[in-house]
Order: structure tokens, then C-alpha cells, then sequence
């Protein structure tokens, strides 16, 4: 066990993260670029907290995580308390750890910050979650007493996992659809190797099932199973699906080969990885190597599509983006991580058209500036005057954002209410759709988001749908629909 560090070391130890594989190592492989800290290190570095009267890191934190508890605990070599405390808010603190933009949530926010660097939280975060699994402190549910409730979650990411394990501790008997073959979502099939290696994400799965959530994969509601079927069948249903339609771009050229949206590409690279058998990869339509690859957008899937294409053995990797590195959705610490391995970032520039003959060739763009603020608070691009050029391109990866299907069609539930963004439309406070018994959480509610929210949101639909099941008269409501 570690030697108990005193707190406040702030103003004597230096911030200090795990030793980072050198960008020459690391773009040959996709596994993750950090080392593990060792016991010492991790208690040293969780010392430097300030244990703050007012922590702003958990106030920043969507999950309200209790970080100075357990920043003292880790630092004090009580790695088995620390990990119940981060364990007690958090579904999934080792992939948080990984994951998380802690840049701009609490570390971006840490009390000393200014002047002295922030906690390394998120490094720390990872390493007792790890510790906590290799020493066997993971312990299976083992609810104090088995309901005869169930419910049913469509979608197994983040968001319904978290209500899952909320669900499950207290009893009720919980199975989750899902289309795709694992179990995961976007952990699995959209977040490369090198941020989240994937037997994190199944080591995380095998303990839900171990504790009695049930999963039903390669199901799609609304062509297997209907929404109705599932009504049904439980008590209650929460609909956490995420949202995948890609956004487009309208430009000349854009239906061309060689022009892909961002997450096609990713989840044909997990797929690889996984060891599935990917004929657009192996065809070369969704692999970047000995390619020029472009990729439009400037959030963390434009992050992972250009550390990604170098990793596969691009001849050159570019990022086109129409605003400013200060003024980029994406990580700070993602965009510092890309140039290292290479990526060049081409600012305040937009995509005018895409050149060739069938085939993409290149992408002809424009240089802009920021102007006045939108309604969004955000400086809106403005084009200026013959400041065309070309960017060579044999593949463009579209990294626009994201929008929600269109649910009501795809589950054959027209009667399901949605917002004008297609997102759907709940009570903010109780979560419940206007179907009677239906919740939603997670980006089908707020948009495309963070992981973290969407465990936030998954946390709060369960404690909702407990809520309502507790109720003596929820049997009758049920036998009376």
C-alpha cells in the first residue's frame, strides 16, 4: 500500500500525468498512449487537491462525482474506500477516467488551476477503478430483495446501462435491446482503441450481466419487436438509444467515392479491431491507409477519425475546420494529442466543394472569419473575398454532428411525441414520454452529447421509473392498460 501523502501538496509537487508513449511508438498501434500509474505516484499526484470548501471540480462534474473524498482517500493509500466513493455516483469511473474531457469539466475548473496546474483527476479516477477490478473489490449486484417488476431499455450505451445498474440494485428485473451484436454503443463501436480499449468496456458488461441484467441483442425495435410489444411486456420501458444520423454538408461533388460520414468509418476501424469480418475496410473504402484524408468538423469524432487514419498509415491526415482552435467543441488535450502524432489542423477554413470524377480527388475550400455572435452565443464563419484553395484528398470523413432517427416511424409509434429537433419530448421532471409507462434519456433527450451526460441521464430515468413503480397503485395502472 502506498505511504499516506499530505494534502495541499499543490504548492510543492508539480502536476504530473502518467508516462505518455512517445508519438513515434504509439501511431503503430491502437492501444491506449498512457501508462498506468503506480501506487506512489497516484497518491502523490491525488495529494496536490486542495480539498477546496467549495469543490467546483464536482460542481462541473454532470455526475456530481464526490472527487476531493476520494482524491483524500487515494492519497491516503485507501484505494478500496476511494473506489466505493467514486463507484457510488458513477456507473463507469474507469472509462470516465479514460474518456471524459476532464479539460472542460472538472479539471478545466479545479481551484488551482490558476497558477499551479489542476488535480489530474481523470488519471486517478482510472487508476483505482483498475486497482479496484485487479484486487477483486468489484463485487456482482446483489440486490436485498428480488422484484417482480421489470423493465425494459432499448439501447445498450451509457445512458441505459447506468439506468440498468441503478435498476437492478434495487430489485426489478431489467433486460436491454440492442441492434447491434455487443454491448456497448458508441464505447464499443465509435470510440477508438487508443482513448478505450474494448475489454474495459466487456470487463464493465460482464459485471452487469453477472448481477442479473439481461441483454437481447441484435434487435431493432420497430422491425424485430415493436414499441408496443415491449409495453407490454414490462412495467416500464426507457428508450436510450442515442442519435446516429449523420449530418450532411450540401457542396458540389459531395455524393462522390471516397467521401464517408465519420462514424461509418470509425465503427468499420472497431469492427477490424474486434477481429469481425469488414469488407469496406478490407476493400479499402472505409481505410485510410496510403490515403490523403481530410476530415471536415472540429469535435472529439473528428478527433478520433484523424488519430485513427494516421494510426491505419495515412500518407497525410488534415483537419478543415471553420472556426478557431479556441473556438472547437473538441478536447484541447485531443487536438494537442493529433499534432503530436502529425495531423495538421487547417483553421478557419470551410469546405466549398469536393473535386473529381466519380472519385473524391480533393476538396476545394475557402478561408473565413469569425464574425458577430448568433443567437447561440457562438461567433458565426463569414467568408472572405478570393481566398479560395485546394486540399488534396483521395478520402473525406464528414464529422458534422449528429441528429436523432426519426423514432416515431422507425418504432412504428406515431403517436410518440417529439421536439421540432426530433429529439423526444419529455417531462423534465419525471423523464416519462407522453406514452404512459415510456421514458427517454440520455442524447434521444439533449442531443448528441458526452458519455458523461448521458450516464447522468440514464441514473435519472431510473430514479424516476423507481419512483412511479413504488407506488402501490403502478400495478393497477399497468393491469389497467
Amino acid at each position: 500500500m502506498a505511504t499516506s501523502q499530505r494534502m495541499l501538496s499543490f504548492v510543492s509537487v508539480d502536476k504530473q500525468m502518467p508516462d505518455k508513449r512517445a508519438a513515434a511508438t504509439r501511431t503503430s498501434d491502437f492501444q491506449e498512449i498512457f501508462a498506468e500509474f503506480d501506487a506512489a505516484r497516484a497518491a502523490e499526484q491525488a495529494g496536490r487537491c486542495s480539498q477546496c470548501g467549495v469543490p467546483f471540480c464536482q460542481v462541473h462534474c454532470p455526475l456530481h462525482n464526490n472527487i476531493p473524498d476520494w482524491l483524500m482517500l487515494t492519497a491516503q493509500g485507501r484505494l478500496e474506500e476511494a473506489y466505493e466513493v467514486a463507484a457510488a455516483t458513477n456507473t463507469f469511473p474507469e472509462i470516465c477516467g479514460r474518456i471524459c474531457p476532464q479539460d472542460r469539466l472538472c479539471e478545466g475548473n479545479c481551484v488551482i488551476e490558476k497558477g499551479f496546474e489542476s488535480v489530474t483527476i481523470g488519471t486517478v479516477e482510472k487508476y483505482i477503478t483498475d486497482q479496484a477490478f485487479q484486487n477483486g473489490w468489484v463485487k456482482a449486484i446483489r440486490p436485498p430483495r428480488e422484484l417482480g417488476q421489470s423493465v425494459g431499455i432499448v439501447g445498450a450505451g451509457p445512458g441505459g446501462l447506468a439506468a440498468a445498474e441503478v435498476l437492478r440494485r434495487k430489485g426489478y428485473q431489467v433486460t436491454v435491446y440492442d441492434r447491434h451484436d455487443r454491448v456497448g454503443g458508441l464505447m464499443i463501436y465509435g470510440i477508438p482503441n487508443f482513448k478505450l480499449e474494448k475489454p474495459v468496456v466487456e470487463r464493465r458488461t460482464g459485471w452487469l450481466i453477472d448481477g442479473g441484467v439481461k441483454f437481447v441483442l441484435n434487435v431493432e425495435v420497430g422491425r424485430e419487436i415493436t414499441l408496443a410489444e415491449l409495453r407490454r411486456r414490462h412495467d416500464a420501458v426507457l428508450i436510450a438509444t442515442g442519435v446516429y444520423r449523420a449530418r450532411d454538408i450540401q457542396a458540389p461533388g459531395v455524393g462522390q467515392d471516397g467521401i464517408a460520414p465519420a462514424l461509418d468509418y470509425l465503427i468499420a476501424s472497431n469492427r477490424k479491431g474486434l477481429g469481425d469480418d469488414v469488407p469496406a475496410f478490407d476493400d479499402g473504402t472505409l481505410n485510410a491507409e496510403g490515403k490523403h484524408v481530410v476530415v471536415i468538423g472540429g469535435g472529439d469524432t473528428a478527433m478520433d477519425c484523424v488519430r485513427t487514419a494516421v494510426r491505419q498509415g495515412a500518407k497525410s491526415v488534415k483537419c478543415l475546420y471553420r472556426r478557431d482552435r479556441a473556438n472547437m467543441p473538441g478536447s484541447q488535450r485531443e487536438v494537442f494529442h493529433a499534432e503530436e502524432e502529425g495531423v495538421e489542423f487547417v483553421w478557419l477554413a470551410q469546405p466549398e466543394a469536393f473535386l473529381g470524377d466519380g472519385r473524391v480527388t480533393g476538396v476545394r475550400a475557402q478561408r473565413v472569419h469569425l464574425g458577430m455572435p448568433d443567437a447561440t452565443g457562438r461567433q458565426v464563419p463569414q467568408p472572405i473575398g478570393d481566398s479560395h484553395f485546394t486540399v488534396e484528398a483521395d478520402l473525406v470523413l464528414k464529422a458534422l454532428g449528429f441528429d436523432p432517427e426519426d423514432l416515431p416511424v422507425l418504432f412504428g409509434a406515431p403517436e410518440l411525441e417529439v421536439t421540432k429537433w426530433g429529439t423526444i419530448k419529455i417531462n423534465q421532471r419525471t423523464m416519462e414520454t407522453n406514452l404512459p409507462g415510456v421514458y427517454a434519456a440520455g442524447d434521444i433527450v439533449r442531443g448528441a452529447s458526452l458519455v458523461v451526460w448521458a450516464i447522468r441521464d440514464g441514473r435519472d430515468a431510473a430514479q424516476s421509473i423507481h419512483r412511479t413503480l413504488s407506488q402501490p397503485q403502478s400495478a393497477a395502472l399497468k393491469l389497467a392498460s
